[in-house]
């Protein structure tokens, strides 16, 4: 067995068919065949069903490729320590966010990394969950988790600073007049929420328990971006990381009192490389303090 058995099989398993993994691959469809054919031989094991719409993993399948996935990530990592000798850094950085954190200060940082290193490729992507953030941190997947700290937090993480929260209202809403709202002044609002299994939606929760809000919810949404459109036409208020307001709807966002806030960390895999170390340096000089709103008066 190969690790470039493991990549093709990993291909496949993403693709859902021979054809497409051997065009992401760049190899001929001959070879993708002949290579997941030798891995099931040589594992005595069946890989995938072979079905009218392609290729499917199979129970045994889904498992093997879990691991591969960590081996083949592994063996990315061990390549680009490597060749960290050189400022020519090559590889692959796996970075996970939890939803809404750190919007500002991530693409910041990843630029200064790419600048730096521009053979590094970086895969990012969003997860709503901080469950499942500490379970990829675990299984060995991710080499950067950028999350808010919880009961669940490893004992090395590294805190960048904190995200302050900030409540998003419709245009020409009272509250706006203001420049902090006072969260028992929503005690009418109807609220756009984000999916129940979600830390943001965590937060918000416990923001009206601990005030004696009623939850009422109008509408779930999985994204703060909509979360912000939605409140900004008046369906409802939500509740966000300011740093996750988008450019241009900074004016219908305000501070709440009591101030609510969450303490950011980043989490690296365990004998980090000099790819995740760089990138953890670059985020500890990002500005993390929430920033303040200016009130709608302001603008005449």
């Amino acid at each position: 067995m190969s690790l470039r058995q493991y990549e093709y099989a990993l291909a496949v398993a993403e693709e859902g068919s021979v054809t497409a993994a051997a065009e992401l691959l760049h190899v001929a469809q001959p070879s993708v065949s002949q290579q997941i054919r030798g891995l099931e031989r040589d594992l005595g094991v069946q890989l995938f069903d072979r079905t009218p719409t392609g290729l499917v993993p199979t129970a045994v399948g889904r498992a093997f490729l879990r691991e591969a996935e960590v081996a083949v990530r592994a063996a990315r990592r061990a390549t680009a320590t490597a060749r960290a000798g050189s400022d020519d850094l090559v590889g692959e950085l796996v970075v996970a966010v939890q939803m809404g954190f750190g919007t500002r200060q991530l693409p910041g940082a990843l630029g200064a990394l790419r600048r730096r290193f521009p053979r590094l490729e970086v895969t990012v992507f969003e997860e709503p969950s901080s469950a499942e953030l500490e379970r990829l941190c675990r299984r060995g997947v991710l080499d950067l988790a950028l999350m808010a700290a919880c009961e669940r937090s490893p004992a090395n993480a590294h805190h960048l600073g904190d995200e302050a929260f900030a409540v998003v209202l419709a245009a020409g809403h009272r509250l706006l007049a203001a420049d902090r709202v006072e969260l028992r002044e929503l005690e009418r609002e109807a609220w756009v929420r984000f999916d129940r299994d979600s830390a943001l939606d965590g937060v918000l929760l416990s923001v009206l328990r601990d005030n004696e809000l009623p939850p009422t919810t109008v509408a779930r949404v999985s994204q703060t971006a909509t979360a912000v459109r939605w409140a900004a036409l008046g369906l409802g208020a939500t509740l966000v990381p300011s740093s996750a307001v988008p450019q241009g709807q900074e004016h219908l966002a305000r501070p709440v009192s009591p101030a609510v806030t969450q303490p950011v960390i980043a989490v690296l895999r365990q004998s980090p490389g000099p790819a995740e170390t760089a990138l953890l340096e670059l985020l500890r000089r990002e500005t993390w303090s929430g920033p303040e709103f200016e009130s709608e008066s302001a603008f005449g």
